[in-house]
C-alpha cells in the first residue's frame, strides 16, 4: 500500500456544497478584496479564539510582519525567538533591520526552554516571539512574566497551533498578540496562503490595520510604512465554511495521534511527541525523534509511508541570518534537527492508512 503524505481532496469533496455556494458567492459579489466576507472571518476567528480583535493577513509570514511593524520594531532592536522553528520566525525579524536572538528549546516539547529566556534579554530587547511548535502551545504564562517584568511584549507564533489550547484558553489568545497560518497544509488552512493576526488592545489592533494597509487609516494618508498584507476575500468565504468543521478535525487529528502514541511506545531509539499535562496540540505535525533517520525514512518510504523532515538546520545555521548570530551554539536544536522525523497526519485520513503507518513503523524499528 502507498499512501500520501496529505490528502485535502477528501475534506473538499466533505465541504464541497458549502465551499461552491461561498466561492459563487465572492465571484458574484464582485468584492474581491475587503468584501464583506473578511469582516465577517475576522469576528467568526475572534470568537473561536475568546481575543478581542482578530485581522486576516495574506499570509502568515505577513502577520508576524505586521505585528511587529505596528510596534515600530526595526534596526537597533532585538527580538528573542526560538532556534528551532519554520524560518519565517525569524526572517521576519531580520527583514525589518533588528536582530533576532536565539533560544534553544526542550528536546521533550521542542518548544522554547523557559530556563533559558531570561538570560538573553539585554537593554535592547523589544519583543519574544514564543512558537507554539508542531500544535503544542509553548509555556506561555511563564514567558509573558519574564515579558512583563522587563517591559516587552510578547507575540505568539502560533502558525501551527491554531485551535490548540492552554490551561483552558486558546492559542492565538495567549499574550498581546497571536499570529497564525491557513497554509493550505496547516490544521486549519484555506486554498492559497493566508493567515491572521489576534491581538488584545484596540490601538494594536487601529495599527494592524493600518500597516495591512501600506500604513494608510484612511486613503492615499500615509502615517506609517505598512505593507499590502491583505486576505482576499475568496479565501475568507473558504475559511468560513471550513471552520464550522474544525472542532471535528482537531478531535480526529488528536484521535490519530493517540493511536500513533499508543501504538508505538518502547521501541528503542524512537521518541513519541510529548504533550505537558495543561495543554493539547492539534498536531499540525505529528514528529518523532528517531536514532538512524535516513534508513528510517527510506525503509518507510519503500514499505509505502512517506514522511516529513521539520526542520533540519537551526536558525543559527541557516546562512541567510549569519551576520546577526554570534557562534553561540543550540545543542538541543541540533540534536532534534538530526532525529526529527513526521508522519501523516490530517483529519480526514483514513483508518487502514493510520493502521499501515503503525504497522510500518513497527516492522522497520523490528
Amino acid at each position: 500500500m502507498n499512501i500520501p503524505y496529505l490528502d485535502l481532496t477528501i475534506q473538499y469533496k466533505a465541504l464541497e456544497s458549502e465551499l461552491k455556494p461561498a466561492v459563487e458567492r465572492v465571484m458574484a459579489e464582485g468584492k474581491y478584496i475587503l468584501g464583506p466576507e473578511v469582516e465577517e472571518c475576522e469576528r467568526a476567528l475572534a470568537q473561536f479564539v475568546g481575543a478581542p480583535y482578530a485581522l486576516t493577513a495574506a499570509s502568515g509570514t505577513d502577520a508576524l510582519l505586521m505585528a511587529l511593524l505596528a510596534r515600530d520594531i526595526g534596526p537597533g532592536d532585538e527580538v528573542i525567538t526560538t532556534a528551532f522553528s519554520f524560518f519565517a520566525t525569524a526572517e521576519v525579524i531580520a527583514l525589518i533591520g533588528a536582530k533576532p536572538v536565539l533560544v534553544d528549546v526542550c528536546k521533550e516539547s521542542f518548544n522554547l526552554d523557559i530556563e533559558q529566556l531570561e538570560s538573553k534579554v539585554t537593554s535592547k530587547t523589544k519583543a519574544i516571539m514564543p512558537v507554539s511548535i508542531f500544535g503544542q502551545v509553548a509555556d506561555m504564562d511563564e514567558i509573558n512574566k519574564v515579558a512583563e517584568k522587563h517591559g516587552l511584549f510578547v507575540i505568539e507564533d502560533a502558525a501551527q497551533s491554531f485551535g490548540a489550547t492552554y490551561k483552558g484558553k486558546k492559542s492565538c489568545g495567549l499574550s498581546a498578540m497571536g499570529a497564525t497560518s491557513f497554509f493550505p497544509a496547516k490544521p486549519l488552512g484555506c486554498y492559497g496562503d493566508g493567515g491572521a493576526i489576534f491581538c488584545q488592545s484596540e490601538e494594536d489592533f487601529q495599527a494592524l490595520q493600518e500597516v495591512r494597509n501600506h500604513g494608510q487609516p484612511s486613503r492615499y494618508y500615509h502615517t506609517r510604512l505598512g505593507i499590502n498584507g491583505r486576505l482576499d476575500t475568496m479565501q475568507c468565504a473558504i475559511l468560513l465554511a471550513k471552520l464550522k468543521r474544525y472542532p471535528w478535525e482537531i478531535e480526529q487529528r488528536q484521535r490519530i495521534a493517540k493511536v500513533y502514541d499508543q501504538s508505538l511506545q518502547g521501541f528503542k531509539g524512537l521518541m513519541t511527541p510529548k504533550i505537558k499535562s495543561d495543554r493539547d496540540s492539534v498536531y499540525a505535525q505529528y514528529s518523532l525523534l528517531v536514532e538512524n533517520r535516513d534508513d528510517f525514512q527510506k525503509k518507510l518510504m519503500e514499505l509505502g509511508v512517506p514522511t516529513s523532515i521539520h526542520y533540519p538546520k537551526g536558525m543559527h545555521e541557516q546562512p541567510a541570518l549569519k551576520k546577526w548570530m554570534s557562534g553561540e551554539a543550540f545543542p538541543v536544536t541540533e540534536e532534534i534537527g538530526e532525529k526529527v522525523i513526521s508522519l501523516p497526519l490530517y483529519a480526514d485520513m483514513p483508518a487502514a492508512h493510520v493502521e499501515h503507518v503503525v504497522n510500518s513503523v513497527k516492522r522497520v524499528l523490528g
